[in-house]
């Protein structure tokens, strides 16, 4: 039978146990509200975004997108995608599933990194800020006609991300790192295309702290490789190659969410579009093992 004093001293002890468990459970968690918050967030991050992106349709591209690199719909048509490869200056036409691809020859070898369309224009970007605009109109032919180069739009840096947001006429140029002193984040930088010409307007930044935030990690040099907006929402959707990371924005380019490029499934990401009913699509470079193609992402019901 257990005295008063016994009984006391186990009650005692009981506590103190109990104590240090939670304790010892605390310090195993690293017993950081910061990372906990950043761990929170970012898998909040992950289930805002209405598509699974472990669970893609496949489209391999033929050989000669094996460098696949922008890609786009016309109006959001998916019947026929068209595609940009990043060493010659060819646009072609496909549908998904296609085993070869026509072609027409708008420039010369270049590093050629993202394509839209707008006011039926094709407007291709190159790593150096270039751009060249030409009608749709004649693409079927061997040479793209009436094609007209824009030189020094944007400050001397690195670019990978063009966009165009046809019902307001505007063309967006996304930078993916500056040459030249330290940036806190991505400069986006508009324009507003009336008559093949671009106007200037306002610029905006994707800041690094913002999206490494989001994404969990403390220190974030984000280098996007495209972009693309959501013709169902208007929010814009953009990737990065190197970070394998997606971030969302919405339509005024303030960053809401992220999440990760998981797995075999993304060995390059470096195009993104839309088709109108919503469903995404990102194309991937050609590995070791692996031909070019282009992922498609339906919509969740």
């Amino acid at each position: 039978m257990m005295t008063k004093k016994t009984k006391s001293a186990a009650i005692l002890g009981f506590l103190v146990s109990a104590f240090v468990g939670s304790s010892c459970v605390n310090e195993k968690h690293g017993n950081d509200p910061a990372a906990a918050e950043q761990t929170e967030q970012s898998a909040n991050s992950e289930t805002s975004i209405p598509y699974d992106l472990s669970r893609p349709e496949k489209f391999n591209m033929p050989q000669n997108l094996f460098e696949i690199s922008g890609i786009t719909f016309y109006k959001g048509d998916s019947k026929t995608i068209y595609a940009i490869q990043d060493e010659d200056g060819d646009l072609f036409n496909l549908a998904l599933g296609d085993k070869s691809s026509k072609f027409t020859k708008f420039g010369g070898s270049g590093d050629y990194e993202d394509l839209a369309i707008i006011d039926d224009h094709f407007i291709v970007l190159k790593s150096n800020g270039e751009l060249h605009t030409f009608p749709m109109k004649g693409i079927d032919q061997p040479e793209a006609s009436n094609v007209v180069k824009t030189k020094d739009l944007v400050p001397k840096a690195e670019y990978e991300g063009l966009a165009t947001d046809e019902e307001a006429g505007m063309v967006y140029i996304l930078d993916k790192e500056v040459k030249k002193g330290k940036a806190d984040g991505n400069t986006i930088y508009a324009f507003k295309f009336d008559g093949g010409k671009f106007t200037p307007g306002a610029t905006t930044t994707l800041s690094f702290k913002e999206i490494g935030k989001l994404a969990g990690e403390s220190k974030m040099k984000f280098r996007p490789s495209a972009l693309t907006k959501n013709p169902l929402t208007g929010e814009w959707y953009i990737i990065s190659s190197i970070n394998k990371l997606l971030v969302v924005t919405d339509a005024d380019f303030k960053i809401k969410a992220t999440a990760p490029l998981k797995g075999d499934n993304f060995n390059q990401p470096e195009g993104i579009a839309f088709d109108k009913a919503g469903n995404l699509y990102i194309s991937n470079e050609g590995g070791t093992l692996a031909a070019g193609n282009v992922l498609k992402f339906s919509l969740k019901k």
